[in-house]
């Protein structure tokens, strides 16, 4: 019999478990996701670190232990990896926040010296504001806009993907198309 376990799983609630059974059968899923799922019901389910390991298809009892621990302290937020190596992340959640707030804002020809956001417009302005980005490039913005649904138009101008301004009698309205994120993968 194998050494005790340092750091076991703690129980799952029924709201954790259905989540986690559903992402283990999920065909739409990561890979990962799937994986780890498996492992961590095994785990509930009174499995050594290592039989949940070969369960998930994985091979290392370590891995599913450190997985563990995790998914203690995170609950389901475990199953999303981490940044997997190569420089660190120096744009979070919040400056990626701040760059799709500038791009949603309309822009002042005033202020801004343009009517439509260009690439090298966002970074002038995003670099210019007290709240800004001071060395933001073309590029990182580039990502952060096509990895959130925008995309550039044939007239010169970013348009936030699924969304359309329409025509109707009452005026003009904003259609959301709720399918445009799996048309997307």
């Amino acid at each position: 019999m194998g050494q005790p376990q340092k750091n076991p799983l703690r129980p799952l609630t029924t709201e954790e478990r259905e989540i986690l059974k559903q992402v283990s059968r999920g065909q739409s899923e990561p890979a990962s996701h799937v994986a780890r799922a498996k492992a961590l019901l095994a785990v509930a389910d009174g499995q050594s670190y290592t039989a949940a390991a070969l369960a998930a298809g994985r091979r290392s009892g370590d891995a599913v232990g450190q997985l563990v621990a995790r998914f203690n302290e995170e609950g389901l937020a475990a199953l999303e990896p981490r940044h997997g190596g190569g420089p660190t992340l120096k744009y979070g959640l919040t400056q990626q926040e701040r760059i799709l707030a500038e791009v949603r804002r309309k822009p002042d020809l005033e202020r801004d010296g343009t009517a439509t956001w260009s690439l090298s417009t966002l970074q002038r302005a995003l670099r210019r504001a007290a709240d800004g980005l001071p060395e933001v490039s073309t590029y990182t913005i580039w990502v952060v806009l096509q990895a959130n649904g925008f995309s550039w138009q044939q007239d010169g101008s970013w348009c936030e993907t699924g969304k359309v301004k329409r025509k109707r009698k009452e005026g003009v309205v904003e259609v959301i198309d709720p399918d445009a994120t799996p048309k997307k993968r």
